[in-house]
């Protein structure tokens, strides 16, 4: 790690019980690094979004112990960037002031979101730029798409190491950074490896299941849809994860006899896969999801149960899933309930652990 032994780390996501990337890595570098310390910057509330959407603001949260040697901090951003040019400077600011509160002297800082570097710019601290997705290949505003291409043009030119979780992303932006490393992501296997009972809010019925964030920018809803339909007699389609599509979209799944449990803790999580019938990957495919290196390709193959996808990356490349598209789709679930077989749970899934992702960063990061 950096001479400092701290870090601060601006990630997409909360900390909280749906782990993700950030999650296993931050967690595995604090178990491997005894003298680490973290800062965990959550994005910020937006309380006028919130408002406007329709639901209550969140109105952030000061400086919080999360663990030993783990702090949080979620800063709130209070007037949309069209009203306050210096919106992004002050989330800035109070990133800053927590960790001089901290006494961090010279951390290094992790960052996730291309859109959010002017922390790196205002400090000068070594910088780990974290590569999970092609944010420039996602449907945003175009004013959000410029701030991320300037944020990742500087990144690539100005950041001491950049990983990569997938080798699409690394071939990507290969022209602007010749160094990347890639870095792809993983499963905690020794979890999944371990037998769970039933769960007590999955159907008693057989299920079909999808784990994974809830966004039209991943998700086929008219896919989910038709999949819920198809299987109706036989089985239930259940869909779980955090829930960032529309209210409507929501309704639409549910109404066609979906079920749409949101997000569950990750040590809960492969209770429900392994007693699913058929799991299931309904993504869209385009240059986004194309750039993605998908946690559930190493969740669904630990369980060893099969696996009926669209013809994504990661999915396309294993030998156990059964590809296919619109209609085939929906019809490959249906024939998969109830299930007939079960796959040998993955022998190679100990390669994939966690574990040796942490292990490759703390390589890129030693002196």
């Amino acid at each position: 790690m950096n001479a400092s032994k701290d870090l601060v780390v601006l990630s997409l996501e909360r900390w909280d019980g749906v782990w993700r990337r950030n999650q296993h890595l931050i967690s595995g570098l604090l178990a491997a690094e005894p003298e680490l310390r973290v800062l965990f910057v959550e994005p910020a509330d937006d309380p006028a979004h919130d408002l406007r959407s329709g639901r209550r603001p969140d109105l952030g949260s000061g400086l919080r112990r999360i663990d030993d040697r783990l702090w949080g901090l979620r800063p709130v951003k209070w007037l949309p960037r069209r009203l306050d040019r210096r919106a992004d400077d002050r989330l800035a600011q109070a990133a800053a002031r927590a960790a001089e509160q901290l006494e961090m002297q010279h951390p290094m800082l992790w960052v996730n979101d291309p859109a959010s570097v002017q922390l790196a710019q205002r400090t000068g601290w070594p910088v780990l730029y974290d590569m999970t997705d092609d944010w420039l290949a996602a449907d945003r505003p175009e004013a959000e798409q410029q701030r991320i291409a300037d944020g990742e043009a500087w990144l690539l030119e100005h950041a001491t190491t950049v990983v990569a979780c997938s080798p699409e992303l690394v071939r990507r932006k290969s022209p602007q950074r010749v160094d990347i490393a890639l870095v792809r992501n993983g499963v905690d296997t020794a979890r999944y490896l371990t037998p769970m009972p039933r769960p007590a809010d999955a159907p008693a019925e057989p299920y079909a299941l999808y784990v994974g964030t809830l966004h039209r920018d991943r998700i086929d809803v008219d896919l989910c849809m038709a999949t819920a339909n198809a299987i109706h007699g036989k089985g239930r389609l259940v869909l779980i994860g955090p829930e960032a599509w529309s209210a409507s979209d929501a309704q639409r799944v549910r109404d066609a006899g979906a079920i749409v449990l949101g997000a569950r803790p990750h040590d809960q999580v492969p209770a429900y896969l392994q007693h699913a019938d058929v799991l299931v990957v309904p993504h869209v495919v385009d240059a986004f999801t194309e750039s993605l290196d998908p946690i559930k390709l190493y969740e669904y193959q630990a369980v060893g149960r099969p696996v009926v996808s669209t013809p994504v990356a990661g999915f396309r490349d294993t030998p156990n899933a059964q590809i296919a598209g619109g209609a085939a789709f929906a019809a490959a679930v249906a024939a998969a309930i109830p299930a007939g077989t079960r796959f040998p749970q993955d022998a190679n899934a100990t390669n994939a652990d966690w574990s040796t992702r942490v292990a490759q960063l703390v390589a890129l990061l030693s002196p």
